[in-house]
């Protein structure tokens, strides 16, 4: 399979940026997307140009590190990670544009790497739970309904990588904040932080520069882990709720 490459190179994050073509040539489809990128940065290096820079680590679809737009969607037309896009998916002579996540709040560091460290911002104000110090408690301590396990578990699935930010078209957070917020303020074990947690996060990720929410429905399409759209809505009950009841003790 032979391929161009429309990719964003960006030197620093001061200079300006812009998209450079390259042609790759015998490219497998059982090639995952990221394997493409390593066989042109192969090619780039022997050639004495500077390979392209771009986040991964696992390529497992797990850390959620990989994210990327292709062809105008994040991770590309498979509701996928990036890491697991295989070349299946597109067609020899194809071009494909490559482009870092566009947001505010996610400023490009290098080529297709962004700083996506205002998600760890909003995680610090209140992704946490009280646990006493000392030995593990017993599994079975605290008794959690399945269905809460389950609503739990089903947002605690969200890896951050930044997808729905990307693909809302007013860079919004609020799929992501939703999911860590549902995600242990429906567990018996996060009820001590329930108020202050959702009222913190929020306005933490107010203050990183993330676009408000319009519930166009783009992050929740994007998303490779599934999170559904109801996070937001329950998100926001529990902000309403919080800011009548205050923020505890």
């Amino acid at each position: 399979m032979n391929l161009t490459l429309r990719i964003w190179r960006q030197r620093t994050p001061e200079e300006p940026g812009a998209m450079r073509t390259y042609e790759v040539k015998g490219i497998s489809e059982d090639m995952s997307f990221l394997e493409m990128l390593d066989h042109l940065n192969e090619e780039l290096i022997l050639a004495g140009d500077e390979p392209v820079a771009f986040d991964h680590d696992c390529r497992e679809g797990i850390c959620g590190a990989c994210g990327m737009v292709i062809n105008g969607a994040a991770h590309g037309p498979e509701r996928t990670t990036t890491c697991q896009l295989h070349m299946r998916h597109f067609s020899d002579g194809d071009t494909i544009d490559v482009e870092p996540w566009r947001a505010a709040a996610f400023p490009v560091v290098k080529d297709l790497v962004v700083d996506r460290s205002a998600f760890d911002r909003i995680i610090g104000a209140g992704g946490y739970v009280s646990v006493p110090t000392g030995s593990a408690p017993e599994a079975h301590a605290t008794p959690v309904p399945k269905p809460t396990a389950d609503l739990a578990f089903e947002h605690a699935e969200c890896i951050g990588c930044g997808a729905c930010v990307a693909a809302c078209p007013n860079g919004s957070a609020m799929l992501f904040t939703s999911a860590k917020v549902v995600h242990l303020n429906v567990l018996p074990q996060g009820a001590p932080e329930r108020e202050s947690r959702v009222l913190d996060m929020v306005d933490t990720m107010d203050a990183q520069g993330f676009g408000g929410c319009t519930n166009t429905g783009e992050c929740a399409t994007a998303c490779p882990k599934g999170i559904p759209l109801t996070a937001i809505g329950r998100m926001n009950r529990e902000y309403l709720r919080a800011s009548v009841k205050g923020r505890g003790m």
